[in-house]
């Protein structure tokens, strides 16, 4: 699979796609390129860092509603409704935006961040798109006791538990996981994307899934409540025309799909059972939304929105002059 960019009848630019499509058992059921590629997951991990405010407690005890369990694993527009929903969440955990350890960056979507510099909105932390996520570290530091500076820190017990998780969805050890420093300051992980995959499909057996080869100890039972609060605020997991929010708008209850950086996607296709990794070799990040459009597309969930069917190239003068579009399909 490949995505080109063509100015009129000629090919200027490829961007090579690699896929794998894994069930919950962990077999392969379709690919493209290198489904055992090694590259970092980045923010489509998220699902998996929210798990442990589940699972340890943390979400009875601040008795966290489902759209904060979704914002925090989203990667967020940046709008104003999203950025009051992190700071109720502050709130209610006793913390102050200051604790983040987030940066502040432009929005993603970008008629959000027209609007901000048309009107001079100051952005600070709690308008990164990752601000939902460390708030949920803050609070499962909070649960626990742990202290709450340098919560983004790979020593830091927060940081470990998210770790020992992301081991046990993805059936690899900690020490088969790279780790190193994302965007927005936290750990990262490096796995295949056959792992990513197959952590996904096991989020779609709720309480039914399985730890890590070898482990027999049940997956913690609030895998079906981190879906089911993806499921039910798409809005949040991304935002207003993001490939995210639109897929899953398209599909209501029938998927989950997570952008990472650099051009990685994941998602779970519930009634299927099945989850997707995907990474663009060069990290565009548009191409990789029409990729994971196709690939969806391809696995039954049919018509993808418009907008993920081809990008329209324009010339300063708006004039359209050409197309980024999907080549080439899935192998089974």
């Amino acid at each position: 699979m490949r995505v080109e960019l063509r100015r009129g009848d000629q090919t200027e630019t490829v961007h090579r796609v690699h896929v794998a499509v894994v069930d919950a058992a962990g077999a392969l059921v379709a690919r493209a390129g290198d489904p055992g590629l090694v590259t970092f997951w980045r923010s489509a991990a998220k699902p998996f860092q929210a798990l442990p405010l589940v699972a340890d407690g943390a979400a009875d005890r601040f008795v966290l509603s489902d759209a904060e369990l979704a914002l925090c694993c989203a990667s967020h527009s940046s709008e104003p409704g999203q950025v009051e929903l992190v700071r109720e969440f502050l709130r209610k955990i006793g913390c102050r935006e200051d604790d983040l350890r987030c940066g502040p960056h432009t929005p993603l979507a970008e008629h959000v961040a027209k609007d901000y510099q048309t009107r001079g909105v100051q952005l600070t932390a709690v308008y990164s798109n990752c601000s939902g996520k460390h708030t949920g570290m803050l609070a499962l530091a909070r649960s626990h006791g742990w202290p709450t500076a340098d919560y983004h820190r790979l020593a830091h017990p927060v940081q470990q538990r998210c770790l020992e998780e992301v081991s046990r969805w993805t059936s690899l050890s900690p020490d088969q996981i790279g780790t190193a420093v994302d965007g927005c300051g936290v750990v990262c992980y490096a796995l295949p994307l056959r792992n990513m995959a197959l952590a996904y499909a096991r989020l779609g057996m709720g309480d039914e899934g399985r730890g890590r080869s070898g482990d027999t100890s049940r997956v913690p039972p609030p895998s079906s409540r981190v879906v089911s609060a993806m499921l039910r605020h798409p809005d949040l997991i991304a935002g207003e025309r993001r490939p995210c929010t639109e897929m899953m708008t398209a599909f209501p209850g029938r998927l989950i799909t997570k952008v990472g950086a650099e051009g990685v996607y994941c998602a779970l296709l519930v009634q299927e059972g099945l989850g997707v990794a995907i990474k663009v070799e060069d990290g565009h990040g548009p191409a990789a939304a029409l990729a994971i459009a196709r690939t969806l597309e391809e696995l039954s969930l049919r018509p993808q929105p418009d907008s993920l069917r081809a990008r329209p190239i324009h010339n300063t003068r708006g004039e359209s002059v050409g197309e980024l579009r999907v080549f080439g399909s899935l192998e089974r």
